[in-house]
């Protein structure tokens, strides 16, 4: 099967994958008949959320250093002011 993943409809039942067609509206056993190749679909999965993640952690020390900024200009303000 040559179809990339985000091409394919996946559903699970908690014991096995199904792949839905839209085409025919078929239901297919994907583990039990052998016809994707879940290592490779998991691989780009793992890889996307590594991104991710990475971004997450980027954006979260960005807002963290930001926050940090205001709170020392309201410190700053408060001494300022003798309150």
């Amino acid at each position: 099967m040559d179809n990339h993943l985000s091409e394919l409809k996946l559903v699970t039942d908690g014991h096995s994958i199904f792949r839905v067609s839209s085409d025919e509206g078929e239901l297919m056993d994907a583990l039990r008949e052998g016809q994707l190749a879940f290592f490779v679909a998991i691989d780009e999965i793992v890889h996307e959320v590594e991104e991710d993640v990475t971004r997450f952690e980027l954006d979260r020390d960005k807002f963290l250093t930001m926050l940090r900024r205001v709170e020392d200009d309201i410190e700053e303000e408060r001494r300022a002011s003798g309150t």
